[in-house]
């Protein structure tokens, strides 16, 4: 188990390349098992949780080329099925809940898929139902067999209308798959549209699928039988370009983020500017200048700043983390709501113990009261208890007085791509240990 130590403090400066968009990967990757034929990737984050999704490919007997850091070249014309359902398989899936956007294309092209049994007392916890029951209105059938292994078969998929209970990323990007070769046409109604899924409808497009409302929350699929390949590349990764804001606010950093894909990146921006962070958009870059500091909006009657999270085109969960330890230093206060996890925001102990004034109201709820530059963070051990979180508590140890130290960064590093060495280059004092 590996830790950063880090001595904070420091003002950052330069330039920094966000990776390739780690969710869409999971969905992309996945779909080469659609195709026979060479499909080529690029962009593609160099992280624990894409190369996992890779390795197993390569186990199903997927050939995978690797011509450079971010580039695969993938072809799936002699998959072995037989590995889904094999213990080798459902262990190291276990550590990926990624791998559950095997089943789409699986079902779609060999008419079988097999799913490892998720955590819980019911078939699956409630993001996985969403799967299940999309794939049941488009004729698949399922067993839990003795194994724990969820078996779906479908000799023949027919396109269906669909309402999702839930605007389901990984749930609607899997149904799409399914679809993607099933006899007639698949409404989806109550669709994520995420760029992520926008860049996978693209990509089967590209192959010779046929869907269209692409961007909208109804998706209609007209199957085709058969899908070529094809070359695509990756969105750069939202939550990266939102986490490198939040790091210049709070270090007082001159920072330009080169190809932030700013036409991808929905009210991301606003929501920085809402706490009072000048952002200047040059081209496709993103510069952040030094700010001594930053003064958080409120509504236009007066009342408290409530940033919460939101389906697409809301504001993204994932950067909650972020937005929550930016307003820290900055003047005046603000309430994050988290309502789509209930567990998100309780690292927020960790930074109360680094002199952050925070309330933590309930499990969705908590309340920044600024410090103003008044005093700093003051370095502390800690532990990463996810990946989004784990880079929160890494900015508050950038801006703090001190060392510090962040334990379990193998969460960071499922999500993020060498962050200690891009940040070295910023002038960062971080080392692994």
């Amino acid at each position: 188990m590996h830790s950063f130590e880090v001595r904070g403090g420091k003002k950052l400066a330069g330039e920094i390349i966000p990776q390739g968009a780690k969710n869409e990967a999971l969905q992309i990757i996945s779909a080469v098992l659609l195709t026979p034929e060479e499909v080529t990737i690029t962009n593609i984050p160099d992280i624990i949780d894409v190369n996992l999704l890779i390795e197993l490919l390569g186990e199903m007997n997927v050939k995978v080329k690797r011509t450079s850091r971010d580039t695969c070249i993938f072809k799936a014309d002699d998959v072995d099925i037989d590995y889904l359902h094999s213990d080798a398989y459902k262990k190291k899936s276990g550590k990926l809940r990624g791998s559950v956007m095997f089943a789409g294309p699986m079902l779609s092209r060999f008419k079988k898929a097999f799913i490892p049994k998720p955590g819980g007392d019911k078939i699956g916890r409630r993001r996985l139902d969403t799967h299940i029951i999309g794939f049941e209105k488009l004729g698949a059938t399922f067993t839990l067999n003795d194994d724990g292994f969820f078996h779906l078969e479908a000799p023949n998929l027919k396109g269906a209308s669909l309402l999702l209970d839930e605007p389901s990323v990984t749930g609607t990007a899997n149904i799409i798959m399914a679809a993607a070769m099933a006899n007639g046409t698949t409404i989806i109604y109550n669709a994520a549209c995420e760029p992520y899924i926008q860049q996978l409808c693209r990509m089967i497009n590209n192959m010779g699928g046929k869907i269209s409302g692409i961007g909208s929350n109804m998706l209609s699929i007209v199957g085709v039988a058969y899908l070529s390949g094809t070359q695509h590349r990756m969105l750069p990764d939202m939550i990266e370009v939102g986490s490198f804001i939040g790091l210049a606010a709070m270090t007082q950093s001159d920072i330009t983020i080169k190809g932030a894909g700013i036409e991808h990146l929905g009210i991301i921006p606003e929501k920085f500017q809402q706490l009072g962070i000048q952002l200047n958009f040059k081209g496709d870059d993103i510069h952040i200048p030094a700010q001594e500091s930053y003064e958080i909006q409120t509504f236009l009657d007066g009342s408290v700043m409530t940033i919460y999270d939101h389906p697409w085109p809301g504001f993204t969960p994932d950067l909650l983390s972020i937005v929550l330890v930016t307003a820290i230093q900055a003047k005046g206060s603000i309430l994050i709501h988290q309502k789509m996890f209930e567990s998100r925001l309780f690292f927020v102990d960790k930074l109360i113990d680094m002199g952050a004034r925070i309330v933590l109201c309930d499990p969705h709820r908590a309340v920044v009261i600024g410090l103003e530059r008044e005093q700093m963070l003051r370095g502390i051990t800690m532990s990463s208890p996810d990946i989004r979180a784990g880079v929160a508590l890494l900015i508050a140890a950038l801006s703090a007085e001190g060392k510090s130290i962040i334990q379990n960064i193998e969460q960071i590093d499922r999500g993020y791509q060498d962050i200690d060495g891009r940040l070295k280059k910023l002038g960062a004092d971080i080392i692994r240990i």
